[in-house]
């Protein structure tokens, strides 16, 4: 059962070695202004705690935006176009697949992003988070010509830019335990993935920031306890920096 201590014991590997933890937060499926993004960003507020709202363009509403322009450190990432299933009964769920023609979706994709500037303006960042965190291999390279300048899924990346002009930074610990019932995946679960997050991260050279997953959509109460209280401990333990979106794709795009 992985605990704090073995929390703690990780970071102080990376102290040992002179380098700082880098740890972001990104929350999904974002549509309109509900009592579960207040939370979330009050949550988000008190914990001081930069935000990355992947946000359903097909469904985002103007109710939305106006919240938004009101929550300081929130960034705004483009999450597929109407967040639809077009994988077969039996395969696993993708909006951004290779079931429809590429055009077809790139273009979707597009007028999505048209969406988000227009309600988010300069909050928008060109970001893509594909639906389920899954998106076929030949859209990839696509992406950077349609003007999108990162990518964000789910678990450790293969390179830190994909195609050129493409920088991808992943989250890695999901709170929700989709199998079986959408509950919270319980604190121990939760910290083993960070500390197994942690320690791949430490063996690269160029570290990829470690990334936290919510869906205030989905949460429940246990899930809120602990998103609270993650975020209230980790934010004061020292070698621990807690990295907005905005700055951490455009330092990385500088990098590479």
């Amino acid at each position: 059962m992985t605990s704090w201590a073995e929390v703690d014991a990780e970071i102080a590997r990376w102290q040992a070695q002179g380098r700082s933890v880098e740890l972001w937060w990104r929350d999904d499926d974002a549509v309109e202004a509900t009592p579960a993004l207040e939370r979330l960003l009050t949550l988000h507020q008190d914990c001081d705690a930069p935000l990355a709202l992947a946000v359903v363009p097909a469904r985002a509403t103007p109710g939305l935006a106006e919240r938004l322009a009101r929550a300081p450190g929130v960034d705004v990432l483009q999450h597929g176009y109407a967040h639809a299933n077009h994988a077969a009964l039996e395969d696993k769920k993708i909006e951004l697949g290779s079931e429809r023609p590429a055009m077809m979706v790139l273009g979707e994709l597009g007028t999505g992003w048209l969406a988000l500037e227009r309600l988010f303006d300069v909050r928008a960042l060109p970001v893509m988070v594909p639906p389920w965190n899954r998106i076929a291999p030949h859209l990839v390279p696509a992406l950077p010509e349609i003007g999108f300048r990162g990518l964000s899924s789910f678990g450790a990346r293969a390179r830190p830019q994909p195609v050129r002009g493409l920088v991808q930074i992943n989250t890695h610990v999901d709170l929700i335990q989709w199998k079986s019932g959408r509950v919270f995946v319980g604190e121990a679960a939760a910290l083993d993935q960070l500390v197994r997050a942690l320690s791949c991260a430490r063996e690269q050279a160029a570290p990829e920031p470690v990334g936290i997953l919510s869906h205030h959509l989905a949460m429940d109460e246990p899930g809120w306890d602990f998103l609270k209280s993650f975020w209230g401990r980790i934010g004061a333990t020292p070698g621990v920096r807690i990295l907005p979106a905005r700055g951490l794709f455009a330092s990385w795009e500088a990098r590479v």
